[in-house]
């Protein structure tokens, strides 16, 4: 089966879009739209063919309050709708690429594509929110375009097995993979020229975990779209983490006592006292040498020679530090080789976004087994493996390293595609075209992360570093020591992005450094993983990797002022 990119509707595409600006742009003055257009201009302008709007309203100022925000947001043009709705040949089910913009009346002359998690699927607000985990305010509140996407696929028309049903057609899995980012974003700037009179002058893009993948998908297909791009807890090489996930539940599976059908117990297998002990263990290896011991290991290179699964954790059992062990090596083959990356020790081992991916905070599987196994079944698998519900932990448990795993790569006659090709950047390290019209990216990720090792991330900036050009300058990385996926854990992982991000592009300040917060009692989004000794607002200076955060020897250990980015 043949399959191409489907085009937008002709008129749209004939519309004229911005050239790239210089990096020297100034702040873009506000322009006000007329409320009109909202329901009368856009939908005469914008309906055709391939482009449907099902919404076009005008949203008061106030009318909606994003969860955890601490501001509503303002008067804004809501549009909702879909492009090139089709019926599979395949399986038969409808499917089209899904959209919500978002136009605020005092818009500030930027774009911002809001690339979200998980398996899409829905179309979530396009509120524009912003990286860091408990981050309270939005693009969209700042006077950002915003859009969102359900990926190419619809949860509600294609229901199933955890919403991955959809990998049973060819063009859904490339319009998930990056069709539908290549489809939206020329669309998306030219409503934005319709409703404004002028094309934006500057353009972002920014999401987290499989959104995080899109950002760098996005500098590696569509260099020439984005000037800045905001990419958290990137899972670029997400085929290959699921296989991970595959080997972390066989690993756990087998030292977990069973439950009343016979299943592995994953929460038994490492109680959450176990995966405490770990933690003050590391804690009590590494926390100091960052100069400070407060509950923060942010020399993590250094703490992975300070610790030793074997010698340093007595009080767990042999099959449980076997088992550690084995996970954080990460999953191999017969033969003994890499099928994805190791992962880093760090203190955010007993954060409970760690243990739900990992283990499960109760009975049953955990999340990234759920989530992971039907992923891996029919999006990642060519041809897919069509498996029931009822039938994910057979899978799992059976799933073979030598002949399962490379599927990933596979293709055939219907999928023409491999996952590892429709899924990850092209040569993700070659970042020369993006760089080279003045892209800047910005990469955060948790060295706690359960989901997507952040080794895997550090291997591929130090491999775009390596690389030098305009690249090994335009792009920084910023762990963050004890948080899990995107958020949570034992770690200040309250942070701005966008707004150094601008900086940056628009006027040529690049970070050195980028504060980040706790979120302990009293904050307007608790993140409950935060000790009770906390300062509930502690502050920690965010480092560009490889250095750290040093303490600097005096001043108040609660505040980022007190710490110095040291290189290792």
């Amino acid at each position: 089966m043949k399959i191409t990119r489907p085009s937008v509707t002709a008129a749209l595409v004939s519309l004229a879009l911005l050239p790239s600006c210089s990096s020297t742009l100034t702040t873009p003055k506000g322009i006000d739209a007329q409320a009109g257009l909202c329901q009368t201009a856009l939908q005469q302008k914008l309906t055709g063919k391939n482009v449907t709007l099902s919404a076009a309203q005008l949203v008061a100022a106030g009318a909606e309050t994003p969860r955890g925000a601490e501001a509503a947001l303002p008067e804004h043009c809501l549009l909702r709708g879909q492009v090139n709705s089709r019926t599979s040949p395949v399986d038969g089910k409808t499917y089209a690429i899904g959209f919500e913009m978002r136009l605020p009346t005092h818009w500030n002359g930027r774009f911002y594509y809001q690339v979200n998690g998980g398996n899409d699927g829905v179309v979530v607000p396009a509120y524009g929110g912003i990286l860091g985990g408990g981050s309270v305010t939005s693009a969209l509140a700042r006077g950002f375009a915003v859009i969102s996407s359900d990926g190419g696929h619809s949860a509600e028309n294609v229901p199933g097995v955890g919403g991955q049903l959809f990998g049973l057609d060819p063009q859904a899995r490339l319009d998930y993979g990056y069709n539908a980012v290549g489809t939206l974003t020329p669309l998306a700037k030219n409503i934005i020229k319709t409703y404004y009179g002028q094309a934006p002058a500057r353009s972002y893009l920014a999401g987290c975990s499989n959104g995080g993948r899109g950002a760098l998908v996005a500098a590696t297909r569509f260099p020439d779209e984005f000037d800045g791009i905001l990419a958290g807890a990137p899972g670029f090489n997400l085929p290959k983490a699921a296989v991970a996930q595959m080997w972390d539940a066989q690993t756990f599976a087998a030292i977990a006592p069973k439950n009343a059908q016979g299943q592995p117990d994953y929460a038994a297998a490492l109680t959450p006292d176990d995966l405490n002990y770990v933690r003050q263990v590391l804690l009590d290896k590494a926390d100091a040498l960052d100069g400070l011991k407060d509950g923060l290991i942010f020399n993590t290179a250094a703490a992975q020679k300070a610790f030793d699964v074997q010698r340093d954790l007595p009080n767990l059992t042999q099959p449980q530090r076997d088992a550690l062990a084995k996970v954080f090596g990460g999953p191999k083959n017969s033969r003994g080789e890499t099928l994805y990356s190791d992962w880093a020790y760090d203190g955010g081992i007993s954060g409970s976004g760690w243990r739900t991916w990992k283990l499960n905070a109760g009975p049953g599987p955990s999340l990234a087994l759920s989530l992971g196994a039907p992923s891996m079944a029919y999006i990642f698998s060519t041809p897919p493996s069509k498996i029931s519900g009822d039938a994910l932990a057979d899978y799992t448990l059976h799933f073979n390293f030598d002949t399962d795993a490379p599927k990933i790569y596979a293709t055939d006659g219907t999928y023409t595609v491999s996952a590892m090709d429709f899924m990850t950047p092209p040569n993700a390290s070659d970042l020369s075209r993006f760089a080279r019209q003045g892209g800047k990216m910005m990469v955060l990720h948790g060295v706690s992360d359960p989901v997507f090792s952040v080794n895997d991330t550090i291997n591929w900036f130090t491999a775009v570093q390596q690389r030098g050009g305009a690249a090994a300058s335009n792009v920084e990385l910023f762990t963050v020591p004890g948080m899990n996926h995107c958020s949570g854990g034992p770690a200040t992982d309250q942070t701005d992005l966008l707004t150094p991000l601008v900086a940056w592009v628009e006027r040529g300040e690049k970070p050195r450094q980028v504060v980040a917060q706790a979120r302990g009692a009293g904050a307007l989004t608790v993140n409950a993983d935060v000790p009770k000794d906390w300062a509930p607002d502690r502050t920690r200076p965010l480092c560009p990797y490889p250095s750290y955060a040093a303490y600097n020897g005096s001043g108040d250990p609660e505040k980022a002022a007190s710490f110095t980015c040291k290189a290792p």
